[in-house]
């Protein structure tokens, strides 16, 4: 069975991205369901389709498939509405694991969030002195609801 266990954080420090490569990332949601959100993503001249199911804790079901960039951009621009996510994302290892840190733009520009994932939830790992606060629990922080409360629109 395909599983994400994965938990997130703010960035306090983002020099530390000051030496990395980074990629550029297009993103939308064809389905928001709390059960089922349904994404396409470019970067590049590859594309994917992700389903995910409902996140329990830091644990979901995740299945990704290749598909064609040329129909990936075709669902953003026709499926997927103004709420199309675009963001900068940073890869730093940490031993077996892999911090990924997401530089948000445009409507969520100024979100800067760290994600580790881990093989089990009780994986132990380091946490570095750049991290912020955790927001694994909480949903404003989740991609697809960002596309529809991007971060601009936040109190």
């Amino acid at each position: 069975m395909a599983t994400e266990i994965e938990r997130k954080f703010q960035v306090n420090d983002l020099t530390i991205i000051n030496t990395l490569p980074g990629e550029r990332l297009t993103q939308g949601y064809l389905s928001h369901d709390k059960n089922a959100t349904v994404r396409v993503r470019t970067t590049g001249d590859t594309a994917w389709l992700t389903i995910k199911g409902k996140t329990v804790g830091a644990t979901r079901s995740e299945f990704e498939y290749p598909i064609p960039v040329a129909d990936a951009r075709q669902m953003l621009t026709e499926l997927c509405g103004a709420g199309v996510i675009d963001k900068t994302r940073y890869r730093l290892p940490q031993g077996d694991l892999c911090w990924e840190i997401d530089v948000f733009h445009g409507d969520n520009d100024g979100l800067i969030v760290a994600e580790i994932e881990l093989p089990s939830e009780a994986t132990a790992f380091d946490r570095p002195a750049w991290l912020g606060e955790e927001v694994t629990g909480d949903s404003r922080y989740y991609n697809s609801a960002l596309s529809t409360t991007p971060y601009k629109s936040w109190p």
